[in-house]
């Protein structure tokens, strides 16, 4: 939004700005947040930034704690759910350095410009852009209780099927009738609409949205094509809006990938293309569905990588919940055009060539997107340096629903994990890939999965309804 300081505090005067907002994200991605009297904001702050406890963020140890917050005032916004008039910025956190502060490696969003950096250096591309699509639930009430006399969880959506007697059943939408589905039923419209002109105000533009398949209050909103970096600001901020403007309407909006039994779940498909200079790198007319071999090779590292990236772009329990046959969502390691059960789809519309891509399927809005992002890259260009090949490792493609293929033949073929546990296995035995050129350092990725194993642990002695279900009366 701005290219100097004397631009911000001109903003900030003419604007009626009382308050500055230092917005940050801690290794699960969830936005912390300072703030300072806008007086406070001066051009000395732009280089000795804020300090903080980043212990408190997952990603630096008690006894070395003490960083900084260096905005960056491009990021700059109004931001639209604060009373008093708040200007709002991202940016990157500093270890306390002499003469000159310099980047935590560890911080999420300084592994991106990482690995952006080691791209260009690669001299495969100078920029990435994509395209995450937000799938989201929006709820009437959810609650949950987690004690010794009671685990329970409870989720409710007006025009869900189960309010059929009580709602009238001239209101309600089908079980998995949802997408797409117009006026009077789309009730969520106006609020959908308010989300995306919010959305949009915040310099992120948007292609659409709509509702999706669960009829439980599923929806989408999905934005245009952007730069790695810019895109994984926008994927914070866009959840931060979804949220707030589900929470003005007295609804709550939720990204967990699984929250409504036997219903459709929440993934965020990433889409993305390389750019040397105008050059579309993934372009080649006679190249299978009009991708060239880099692009292939790109592919061929996604895939080979999959089962350990899962673990940073579906760092939840809940995403294996979502990640089952029968439900649009993919399960087999492969890539095809149009196809929607492989992990890679090829879009068969994107036919400009600087619009010639393919989008990974997996990845749920729980991620990180500044350490999914990083990781999605560093494998594709791992694939690239190591001319994977995606055809001649069976990966596909695959041209069949591959939901329905005769058991003899899904047993040839590869699935994702089944869990975050096996995910995590697999990170821990493969990321060389992450820490190539010292994108992702490794005492991050070795405290990544230590914290998602103690998660596991502590969900693992949880008593489930399944469970009394099935085991109460043996």
């Amino acid at each position: 939004m701005f290219k100097s300081t004397s631009e911000v505090m001109d903003f900030i005067r003419k604007n009626g700005i009382k308050m500055v907002d230092f917005k940050m994200v801690d290794i699960n991605g969830a936005f912390r947040h300072v703030t300072i009297p806008a007086s406070g904001f001066t051009e000395n702050l732009l280089k000795d930034g804020v300090g903080f406890d980043a212990s408190n963020y997952g990603y630096a140890v008690v006894e070395k704690s003490d960083m900084v917050f260096i905005p960056d005032i491009e990021t700059a916004l109004i931001d639209p759910f604060c009373e008093i008039p708040t200007l709002s910025m991202s940016g990157n956190v500093m270890i306390i350095d002499y003469p000159n502060n310099r980047p935590l490696p560890e911080y999420p969003r300084n592994i991106v410009q990482a690995a952006i950096q080691y791209m260009k250096d690669t001299g495969v591309a100078d920029t990435m852009l994509i395209l995450p699509e937000f799938e989201f639930y929006l709820l009437d009430a959810a609650g949950w209780k987690l004690e010794g006399r009671r685990q329970e969880a409870h989720v409710d959506a007006e025009q869900a099927h189960w309010n059929s007697e009580t709602q009238g059943a001239g209101n309600i939408v089908p079980l998995q009738k949802n997408y797409h589905i117009a006026k009077p039923y789309d009730t969520a419209y106006d609020l959908r609409s308010e989300m995306v002109l919010r959305i949009e105000e915040a310099g992120i533009p948007i292609k659409y949205h709509h509702p999706e398949v669960s009829a439980s209050g599923q929806f989408e909103i999905e934005p245009l094509l952007g730069e790695l970096l810019k895109m994984a600001d926008a994927t914070i901020m866009i959840k931060y809006i979804i949220k707030n403007v589900a929470q003005k309407y007295g609804k709550c909006a939720t990204f967990m990938p699984k929250p409504v039994y036997g219903e459709a779940g929440s993934g965020m498909h990433v889409h993305m293309l390389l750019m040397k200079g105008d050059k579309p790198v993934f372009s080649d007319d006679k190249g299978y569905s009009h991708l060239s071999k880099t692009a292939h090779y790109f592919m061929g590292g996604l895939l080979k990588h999959i089962a350990s990236l899962c673990a940073l772009t579906n760092p939840s329990t809940n995403s294996f919940k979502r990640l089952v046959p029968g439900f649009e969502a993919p399960v087999t390691v492969g890539y095809a055009t149009s196809n929607r059960s492989a992990v890679i789809r090829i879009p068969a519309y994107a036919k400009a060539p600087d619009k010639r891509r393919f989008e990974l399927r997996n990845p749920d809005a729980t991620c990180n997107p500044y350490l999914a992002y990083a990781a999605i890259l560093m494998a594709g260009l791992d694939g690239v340096k190591n001319k994977i090949d995606p055809h001649k490792n069976g990966w596909g493609p695959f041209d069949v629903n591959l939901y329905h293929l005769p058991e003899e033949e899904k047993a040839k073929l590869t699935s994702l994990p089944t869990s975050l546990g096996r995910a995590l296995d697999a990170l821990e035995a493969d990321h060389d890939y992450l820490t190539a050129g010292g994108v992702f350092p490794e005492n991050l990725v070795l405290d990544f999965i230590r914290v998602k194993r103690n998660e596991c642990s502590d969900i693992a002695k949880i008593p489930t309804v399944p469970e009394f279900e099935k085991y109460f009366n043996c």
